[in-house]
């Protein structure tokens, strides 16, 4: 479970967007460009929040090892297997057709990583509107100050 603190700056009724510190990891994160860059090295990021965290909370925030792997799989594995299998169809589909094999295997090949890549697209869209593959508020480290609302004379 990859784990990382920030700070609550607004809330919704069920999400809240929490302002993060990047660190070295973020650079080789597949989802580095979903995250909206505050300047270099904050990053603000939307997350559930079932605690009902607060503007201002100081949070530690999850995200579970199997969503990360599910989609670095999807992103990085399976568009690269379908153009292995259209490489491999390609080669003995024009071999056992007649066809030249040169010409056959990567036109296959092209043909199917671009039926993975829309796959992997819309299987990403739907995978995003789901709680499951999003970071998770799970305490909160240091509440918010409170804020005095009462004016003196």
């Amino acid at each position: 479970m990859a784990s990382e603190e920030g700070v609550v700056t607004a809330v919704g009724p069920a999400t809240a967007w929490v302002k993060t510190t990047r660190s070295s990891a973020c650079k080789s994160c597949s989802a580095r460009h979903s995250c909206s860059p505050q300047d270099n090295n904050e990053t603000l990021v939307e997350v559930v929040n079932p605690i009902k965290a607060k503007v201002g909370d100081r949070i530690l925030l999850t995200i579970e090892s199997a969503a990360l792997l599910k989609a670095a799989f999807l992103i990085y594995v399976f568009p690269i297997l379908g153009m292995l299998v259209g490489a491999g169809l390609g080669q003995w589909g024009g071999t056992a057709l007649g066809l030249n094999p040169s010409w056959s295997a990567p036109i296959l090949a092209a043909l199917f990583f671009l039926v993975a890549f829309a796959l992997m697209k819309s299987k990403g869209n739907r995978m995003a509107r789901t709680d499951a593959y999003k970071p998770k508020i799970v305490r909160v480290i240091t509440p918010a100050p409170p804020v005095n609302n009462a004016t003196h004379p």
